[in-house]
């Protein structure tokens, strides 16, 4: 046994929130980690090191308990403290710095930011907080032991139940409770129809442009996106039979096409589905703001329209709710529910119980009816200040297009400026936008950047924005 060794205990921290015999228990590890302090070495008795660093017994005593506790050190009686025999040392592994969050590169598609013109986000403002407390608090009170264990993976029965209710009514979808299955979110949704009913190399039909996460998620699972055209139509189904004609599944957003807002006129929905029974194919209906249509009436659903069982509808609450509370879901055709419930148990863990049941209860006692009328007017308000304020400021320099629903604009650039620039400056600037040219496969395409109107509330917000905008271009 070595002698007692000069402790390696440096200078404590008297501005330190860790109290001393934290702060000598992190050191003495450390030590020992590295190699400094060897097995069987000596350490300076528990008296010995409080009278040397004016300390009281007792806090040199927990930090030495603690070493025990752990097994770096051991107590031999009249022999003294030493480091535990056989105890290996370390060699201190270095992490590789995070990278920092670069809020000037291109947009992320799920940013957990709030800047003005932010896509994703419905209005956070009018959102019925008291109305969303008081269903909390409900729901906390009823909640039963049967509501505190793992939640079920196909979705809460009484929020499936509800779903089912509001979709034929709202939807035109004749579904039962048993076909929803609750998500949490839209890339949830997505993997889980690939594992059900698509493989490695098969091929799937995508607009051009489109939502780039899902061109990202099937290549993960290394499923070939076949890019098709959108035009004033929605997605060219001629295009698509000549580009891929033997493809498995197509991935559209038949309200209002995602990111152009023009609707999938009724002749294509038709040959889609036609498409889809003639070859066993799958249409996948990506229905993620489908209520807020401001011209007219919302439109059908594609899934109403399915007499063969080959439409999966996807849907979600975070354009009509939060994103925060991470809710979607999906319909699957009846034939597939037992193949859904298989992938679901074997890849999806479930969504918080108590998130699902208040808004179960939001949607049983007419709230969620009554917030979708209320933020359908406000975003037809809203959107057309927005309008009138950039226009007022930008009407030289962009074209803003007529949409008949969504919750964003597209500003169409004059002239040869890039979108991108314009919003990494915007980022810069602590504005919020995306480039046209980064939902383009291949990054090509007329160059426009999107924004929402969903938080802009007046006409002269918006032309104080539009002028921060002039002032980076």
């Amino acid at each position: 046994m070595t002698a007692a060794k000069t402790h390696p205990i440096s200078p404590l921290d008297t501005k330190s929130a860790a109290p001393f015999y934290r702060q000598i228990y992190d050191r003495f590890r450390a030590a020992i980690a590295s190699g400094v302090l060897k097995p069987g070495d000596r350490i300076p008795s528990a008296r010995a090191l409080a009278n040397e660093l004016g300390l009281a017994r007792g806090t040199v005593d927990a930090a030495y308990s603690l070493l025990t506790a752990e097994g770096y050190i051991e107590a031999r009686g009249q022999a003294g403290t030493i480091v535990t025999p056989g105890i290996e040392a370390r060699v201190p592994v270095v992490l590789a710095k995070p990278r920092p969050i670069d809020h000037t590169e291109a947009p992320s598609f799920r940013p957990d930011s709030i800047r003005p013109f932010q896509m994703g986000l419905p209005a956070l403002d009018a959102f019925p907080r008291k109305i969303w407390a008081r269903l909390g608090a409900r729901c906390v009170r009823a909640m039963q032991p049967s509501g505190m264990v793992h939640p079920s993976v196909f979705g809460l029965p009484e929020l499936r139940t509800e779903i089912a209710a509001y979709l034929q009514v709202s939807r035109g979808i004749n579904c039962s409770p048993s076909q929803v299955f609750v998500t949490s979110g839209y890339r949830h949704t997505i993997e889980l129809i690939a594992h059900a009913v698509l493989k490695a190399g098969d091929r799937v039909w995508l607009e051009n442009p489109g939502y780039p996460p899902t061109r990202a998620l099937l290549a993960h699972l290394n499923i070939s996106a076949v890019a098709v055209p959108v035009d004033g139509e929605g997605m060219v189904v001629s295009d698509a039979l000549k580009l891929a004609p033997k493809a498995r599944a197509a991935v559209v957003t038949p309200a209002h096409q995602s990111p152009l807002c023009v609707s999938l006129s009724l002749p294509r929905r038709l040959s889609l589905l036609d498409w889809a029974a003639r070859n066993n194919a799958w249409l996948i209906e990506d229905d993620y703001d489908g209520e807020y249509r401001y011209v007219s009436r919302p439109l059908p659903a594609l899934k109403s329209l399915d007499r063969d069982g080959r439409v999966l509808y996807a849907g979600t609450f975070s354009k009509v709710l939060l994103p925060s509370l991470r809710l979607a879901y999906l319909v699957v055709p009846e034939a597939q529910v037992e193949r859904f419930e298989q992938i679901t148990q074997a890849f999806s863990g479930g969504s918080p119980e108590l998130t699902q049941s208040i808004v179960a209860a939001f949607i049983a006692d007419g709230h969620f009816a009554r917030h979708v009328q209320r933020m359908r007017k406000l975003y037809a308000e809203r959107r057309e200040v927005t309008v009138a304020g950039l226009e007022s400021v930008l009407g030289r320099h962009v074209q803003i297009g007529s949409q008949p629903g969504g919750m964003h604009l597209i500003l169409r650039m004059r002239g040869r400026r890039s979108d991108r620039r314009l919003v990494s400056r915007m980022l810069q600037d602590g504005l919020y936008g995306e480039a046209l040219t980064d939902w383009t496969a291949g990054g090509e395409g007329n160059p426009a950047v999107l924004v929402s109107f969903t938080n802009i509330g007046d006409q002269r917000t918006a032309e104080n924005l539009g002028r921060r905008i002039l002032s980076l271009m």
